[in-house]
């Protein structure tokens, strides 16, 4: 049979140990235990330590050493990253001997990568060269230590228990050869054998592309699409801490959601507009022309086989998610609009320009309105470039809220009248409401409080009282 390539997110990598008897080995016997190649982020907290807190900001070693005014600073930060390491391999790993392998794994990455930036901040001391310019490998460089010290520790954790488990290093540490994507994925593979061993690849992979410079940290879907592209896997499956449910179970309820079963690529598209991502659009891009269905399952439910995602229609209309995020809507108002071309295409380049996410837009005669996924301090900067191409425009911004309510094929459900009626009973203002001729998704725009409450009362009356002879479906 032909394999599977398998990915572990960074926060199911934290309890790497579990996993062995959930997903890497549980009760199977030799016949079962290969034929499946997994791709492995960085231990959770990680990359956040290396980088940038992926929520707060809070610099990391990049973020630290970037703005460095002391000379130092960006010292400790390594230092902090590294005993944080050691800490996560010394629960993960059994063995005092494993563990001190991995304590010499990271002691020579980490002295490595300090040295590169001590030198790279002496080099650049001199006029003649520009740090700026250097900051994207950096970021590269201090990336793919997090995910080649998880793939090093969880091989040593699986070969310890009898497991040909294999290395499988795409991080490019102390290469000099200048290669493709495809080319790193496929020159490390040339000589493995996914029938009689387990490959552990590292989510990272150094590459001429710069896979940092487009898709930052949603590199590892990036790898893991790509590797099973390339060799021709059978599935590719995401393990998460959870399954791919109707809604969030903190918010509704466990009792009141239900895992999704089946979906399509169309429907993780959607998720990804409204910030869930069950995986990266372009990595599900690939694997959509590869013609490799994507699976995700709870890594610690090895007996569900979770959710089936491929590019097959639905048998029948029906909802299948309720999710939402916080939003700024950002509105141009100019009287002149009317009949004048080239408005819609300024502020998309001043968003584009600013790195600013669009979640939807709506516009009339002379009002755009966009809404987006971006702070308050960048849309600052957005405001000002307008007010100097537009000013006679009046410009506003607000904060609110996006719920979507998302399903392969909502035709024939009024969805939309359903909802707005739902919401109001609960006492909840709607602002706008949109559906487009897909029939795959319905938006509603509310205040910026309304967010969780609104998701309740949609998914209250769009799933549950819908779901016959109410089979509510446990989704952890």
């Amino acid at each position: 049979m032909p394999h599977t390539v398998e990915k572990i997110g960074g926060t199911s990598m934290s309890r790497a140990n579990e996993l062995c008897d959930t997903l890497f080995i549980n009760a199977r016997e030799d016949g079962d235990l290969y034929g499946r190649v997994f791709v492995v982020s960085a231990f959770g907290g990680i990359t956040d330590l290396l980088l940038e807190h992926k929520k707060s900001g809070q610099p990391g070693v990049y973020a630290s050493f970037a703005n460095d005014d002391t000379n130092h600073g960006w010292h400790d930060q390594i230092t902090q990253a590294a005993d944080a390491m050691k800490e996560i391999h010394a629960r993960v790993l059994d063995h005092p001997a494993d563990v001190q392998q991995a304590n010499a794994f990271v002691d020579e990455r980490m002295h490595g990568a300090r040295g590169c930036l001590t030198d790279l901040q002496r080099l650049c001391s001199y006029g003649h060269f520009r740090l700026a310019e250097h900051m994207a490998q950096t970021r590269e460089l201090l990336s793919g230590l997090g995910e080649a010290h998880s793939a090093y520790v969880t091989t040593l954790m699986l070969q310890r228990r009898g497991v040909n488990a294999r290395l499988i290093d795409l991080s490019g540490w102390r290469d000099s050869d200048k290669v493709t994507l495809d080319e790193r994925i496929l020159n490390a593979f040339a000589n493995v054998d996914p029938a009689t061993e387990m490959p552990i690849v590292t989510g990272y992979a150094q590459c001429t592309e710069g896979l940092m410079r487009e898709f930052d940290r949603g590199y590892s879907e990036v790898t893991f699409s790509r590797l099973a592209a390339l060799t021709g896997a059978r599935e590719a499956i995401i393990h998460k801490e959870f399954h791919l449910s109707s809604c969030d179970p903190k918010l509704v309820g466990a009792d009141a959601v239900r895992k999704l079963g089946r979906t399509n690529y169309d429907v993780a598209d959607q998720l990804s507009n409204m910030g869930m991502e069950a995986i990266h659009p372009k990595a599900a891009k690939t694997l959509r022309q590869a013609d490799v269905p994507l699976r995700v399952t709870n890594a610690f439910e090895p007996t569900d086989p979770g959710t089936l995602i491929d590019d097959q229609p639905a048998g029948e209309a029906a909802v299948e998610i309720v999710t939402g995020l916080p939003i700024v809507s950002l509105e141009l108002f100019e009287q002149d609009m009317v009949g004048v071309k080239g408005y819609d295409a300024t502020i998309l380049d001043v968003l584009a320009r600013h790195k600013v996410r669009i979640v939807s837009k709506v516009s009339n005669a002379n009002t755009i309105t966009h809404y987006l996924d971006a702070s308050l301090k960048t849309l600052r900067r957005v405001e000002r470039d307008l007010a100097q191409r537009y000013p006679a425009a009046e410009i506003t911004m607000r904060r609110l809220s996006m719920v979507s309510v998302i399903g392969r094929d909502l035709g024939g459900l009024s969805v939309l009248p359903r909802g707005l009626v739902s919401l109001s009973k609960a006492g909840i203002e709607v602002i706008g409401a949109s559906q487009g001729p897909r029939n795959v998704d319905v938006q509603f725009i509310l205040d910026s409080d309304q967010l969780n409450p609104a998701i309740c009362a949609l998914h209250s009356e769009l799933l549950e009282k819908s779901r016959p002879g109410r089979d509510l479906r446990r989704a952890a």
